[in-house]
């Protein structure tokens, strides 16, 4: 699947540079097409780590470091694809990203320890009756129909019927979707696994990315469109992302088997909401060292923390099998909150700036949404934390029933 996705992630990274000759249309269509490689590579990468390591501490860094790569990643690229869209073309972004993808997946290739014999036992035994195909068509036809309501109602108005229409049809197919889990063998995502443990941290995750797809989205736009700050200037204004990111990772690891992942998934949420608050009441010709600055220092700290912990928690709980499922259901819900979030921030854009003269009101209208979903995601955190306590008081409970019995 890592092969597959680097493979998949290079060719349409390279066909999206040849759309320069093409239309908008084929160039989005590639973009899509695109980020399935990224669908196949993240939580496939995450279920051979949750495989090679035990709970451990060991575990626990290592998740911290994977978790890492996103704010480090984020400003590599956004450097040089600076550098290549001022300096030489901005196809280049594109085809130099395929290139990094093949050169990638061959040392994923010689490096990555895999199992043949089992790949080969896997593949025989596999049956059609024991792939959930009903389970996969109802659940992406509804969350892809869900997705493009919400992103398009603000483009055209939610008043126009097909997308309203199309928003209730992805809910039934999303009820179908659960009514076919509860009924399989073999289902897509075992439901049973999800206790209210993982809802809540799901939960808190959905909330907590949703602010900031937000926060980074509008702080792009503010820096360009308002400050009048170039590409490469902005990627060097956000770079401080990845010492904090480095230091939240690190601490994270070292801090997640003593406090436990509700704990650090309260304070990531609570850096989200404050991350979006510095940047939703900056004025226009303010200094960058001010708000922005710290800013970009304390929103690693949410990603950085509740990323690995939703990870680890999910993963302790999933046997081997699931691993992957465990790693995909994180990272649909992260993915998935942050084009919803950016869906309701653009419909309130757009009503506060309905005739484009005032950037100013739009952008702190998304922002302040941005605001609530950190705060709730806040008050789901610390919800986790009382039911992650309460069950340490049951178990305990039981344990010394079990040993005065004994």
């Amino acid at each position: 699947m890592l092969l597959f996705g680097w493979a998949f992630f290079g060719i349409w990274s390279l066909a999206t540079g040849f759309s320069s000759w093409a239309n908008m249309p084929f160039m989005d269509f590639c973009r899509a097409m695109q980020g399935i490689g990224p669908a196949f590579l993240l939580p496939n990468s995450l279920a051979v780590l949750g495989r090679s390591y035990p709970p451990t501490p060991r575990k626990d860094m290592a998740f911290s470091f994977f978790g890492l790569s996103a704010p480090s990643g984020f400003t590599l690229g956004a450097v040089f694809s600076a550098l290549l869209a001022e300096r030489l073309w901005w196809p280049w972004i594109f085809w130099i990203s395929g290139i990094v993808c093949f050169v990638t997946g061959a040392l994923t290739y010689l490096i990555v320890p895999h199992d043949r014999t089992r790949g080969q036992r896997i593949v025989r035994g596999l049956s059609l009756a024991q792939i959930d195909i009903w389970g996969a068509i109802t659940g992406v036809f509804g969350l892809v129909l869900i997705n493009f309501a919400f992103n398009q109602g603000p483009v055209v108005g939610w008043p126009t019927p097909y997308v309203y229409a199309l928003l209730i049809v992805g809910f039934l197919f999303i009820g179908a979707f659960f009514f076919i889990e509860s009924r399989v063998f073999d289902p897509l995502v075992p439901i049973h696994y999800l206790t209210k443990e993982v809802a809540l941290v799901l939960g808190a995750i959905a909330c907590g990315w949703a602010a900031f797809g937000i926060w980074l989205y509008y702080l792009w736009q503010f820096w360009e469109q308002l400050r009048g700050v170039s590409p490469l200037l902005g990627s060097a204004m956000i770079a401080p992302v990845t010492v904090s990111g480095a230091v939240a990772a690190i601490t994270t690891g070292l801090l997640i088997g003593r406090l436990g992942p509700s704990w650090l998934m309260f304070a990531s949420m609570t850096a989200f909401t404050v991350g979006t608050i510095l940047v939703a009441t900056m004025p226009v010709n303010q200094v960058y060292w001010a708000q922005s600055f710290v800013a970009t220092l304390i929103m690693p700290c949410g990603m950085d923390a509740s990323f690995p912990a939703a990870n680890i928690m999910i993963s302790n709980l999933m046997p081997p099998k699931h691993q992957g499922v465990g790693a995909s259901l994180v990272n649909t819900v992260l993915n998935y909150s942050i084009s919803i979030g950016l869906g309701l921030a653009g419909l309130l854009e757009s009503r506060m700036n309905p005739d484009g003269t005032n950037l100013l009101k739009g952008y702190r209208a998304a922002w302040y949404l941005g605001i609530g979903t950190g705060a709730l995601g806040m008050i789901v955190a610390f919800a986790a934390v009382l039911v992650e306590r309460a069950d340490k008081r049951r178990r305990r409970g039981t344990d010394q029933e079990l040993t005065e019995k004994s």
